[in-house]
């Protein structure tokens, strides 16, 4: 009578399935808790409602989640439970060799097929949330350019003569266009709650388009370092009704033509104000100059002894040191070894503030 073959013995290790299985619920929970977890828990208030692109990146985020937490799950669950249960034991030879498992063709074919979907599944819906931000809808909207400087954001609207720095204004429930680039170096807009991010590069215009759809103050900040001063790279951006956007809108437009009136009348230095000239000073030269001596240098020089310093007798232009030449160097601007400073024109500047300006700089012995 033929003799019934020994089952044959498993080269998984012990306790496999039942690793495979405490790994498969873990998977399962930690899934689950990434479906339904605010994103706010981890990340800037989860921009679901914040604009219309919103939800679209929180379901690739949580997507890519979810499927990169099972990879991590197996792979490193088995590394672990492998290197455990197919260790040296003490009682074997320093050559010894473990089990040889060689040619597993459904294993290879499951784990060749499954990851390719998963990444063909990613790449249909990434295109398709990158389309919609690249190239927005059909309807008419609102463009605003935005200039990335060391260290600072310019923006620019239409029908707008001159620029606005620091805040940037745009209305609920109006499609908008970004135009991104720089004027120097490499830096980047980023807006958190938004999940909108493009890098600012000088010759290259990026655009970012989507609707606002909950009003808000949100922040700006720069990702890329882009020198000394980068990690105070931020601004806001505040998302107003749009009767409140038009207002605000209407009054930049006002103190624009304000500004140019100013701008045409002569430059008296004996009105300057010293006190809004920290004002502006804070506002528009703080991010290059220090307030310490010439060589406390951030972008440009310290300025804080400017009248003062007998080892610099010379501006940088090679000017002798005195309220005029310091005022004709602000409003012309600079463009030499030690970098480039924008002129008033570029800086939204007006006679009367560059007459505060330097008197600020005066009073600082």
């Amino acid at each position: 009578m033929a003799q019934l073959s020994a089952p044959r013995k498993s080269t998984m290790g012990p306790y496999f399935w039942t690793v495979t299985g405490v790994l498969t619920f873990w998977n399962l929970a930690s899934a689950i808790w990434i479906a339904v977890t605010p994103l706010d828990y981890l990340l800037p208030r989860s921009s679901d409602n914040i604009t219309d692109r919103g939800a679209d990146i929180d379901f690739l985020f949580r997507f890519m989640s979810i499927f990169g937490n099972a990879i991590f799950t197996y792979v490193a669950g088995y590394v672990v439970y492998f290197a455990i249960a197919f260790r040296r034991r003490r009682d074997e030879p320093a050559d010894s060799v473990g089990p040889q498992i060689h040619d597993a063709p459904k294993l290879e074919f499951w784990w060749t097929l499954l990851p390719t979907l998963l990444v063909l599944a990613l790449a249909v819906m990434s295109t398709r949330v990158w389309y919609l931000v690249q190239y927005g809808t059909s309807a008419n909207g609102l463009e605003v350019e935005v200039i990335g400087h060391q260290f600072n954001y310019e923006f620019r609207y239409p029908g707008l003569k001159g620029s606005v720095y620091d805040e940037m204004h745009l209305p609920v429930g109006r499609p908008v266009r970004v135009l991104v680039t720089s004027a120097d170096v490499l830096h980047s807009f980023w807006v958190p709650e938004f999940r909108l991010k493009a890098d600012t590069v000088p010759g290259l215009v990026q655009n970012l388009n989507f609707t606002p759809q909950v009003a808000g103050t949100y922040l700006i900040e720069c990702t890329e370092f882009c020198g000394v001063n980068h990690s105070e790279m931020q601004a806001r951006l505040i998302v107003d009704p749009p009767d409140k956007f038009t207002a605000w809108l209407d009054a930049q437009k006002a103190k624009a033509a304000a500004g140019a009136a100013s701008a045409g009348a002569p430059l008296n230095l004996a009105a300057g104000d010293a006190a809004a000239g920290k004002v502006l000073f804070t506002q528009k030269c703080a991010a290059c100059h220090g307030l310490g001596g010439f060589d406390q240098k951030l972008v440009g020089p310290g300025l804080g002894k400017l009248f003062t310093d007998k080892t610099h007798p010379e501006l940088v232009n090679g000017s002798a040191v005195s309220k005029e030449h310091v005022a004709g160097l602000i409003e012309k601007g600079y463009n030499g070894t030690l970098g480039a400073m924008p002129s008033a024109q570029q800086n939204g500047l007006s006679n009367q503030d560059v007459a505060n300006v330097t008197a600020y700089l005066a009073s600082l012995q």
